[in-house]
């Protein structure tokens, strides 16, 4: 694999080499996974994503639509941005409520909620910016289900954060969402990685 902060075509294995090694693959990734997953609040999953979790995103996207090529700019065109570029850390955040009508009430509330995002580490506040690829709250104020957010760190930021055992939490502070998480250790150690 080349750059750690942007997929190439270089990076993505052919189909079948794909096909014959997969399980491992996915093992591997859902191992590493693990410490980059944050629950904050009843109903928010945070997923920080890197080169590897979207490398693996767009093997499984070219794997299951088999799209070759022709889908391969595409998929790259969607993931290269949620690759932390190194002076930040980025997250899929999910709005997970199983029941539709509930999920329905809950993100007509939440409207606007992709920017309270923030991570305190150090005393200082880090302001989580929206993806900017589409609108996802609705003109009616209902929040999308799926978020993505960039956090950008200060040089100083990032010395915090890396600092061993630092407290660093994830919040959201929207009016009908305010809630916080502490990180854990293994968490904020593997977060720390992305800092480069």
């Amino acid at each position: 694999m080349t750059s750690r902060h942007e997929l190439t075509a270089a990076d993505i294995l052919p189909w079948a080499e794909y096909a014959k090694a997969r399980a491992e693959h996915r093992k591997r990734i859902t191992a590493l996974k693990r410490h980059r997953r944050v629950e904050v609040g009843p109903y928010v999953t945070f997923y920080f994503e890197n080169f590897d979790t979207m490398w693996l995103q767009v093997q499984e996207m070219l794997h299951i639509e088999r799209g070759g090529e022709a889908q391969l700019a595409d998929e790259l065109a969607a993931y290269n941005p949620l690759i932390p570029k190194g002076r930040e850390l980025i997250a899929t955040f999910m709005i997970e409520i199983d029941d539709p009508l509930r999920r329905a009430r809950v993100l007509a509330q939440l409207g606007g909620i992709e920017d309270t995002a923030f991570i305190e580490v150090g005393g200082a506040r880090v302001a989580g910016k929206a993806e900017e690829d589409q609108e996802r709250t609705s003109e009616e104020g209902k929040a999308s289900s799926v978020q993505f957010v960039h956090f950008p760190f200060s040089d100083a930021q990032i010395a915090a954060f890396r600092e061993a055992n630092a407290r660093a939490i994830l919040g959201l502070s929207h009016p009908n969402y305010s809630h916080m998480a502490v990180l854990s250790e293994a968490t904020r150690a593997a977060l720390a990685g992305d800092f480069s």
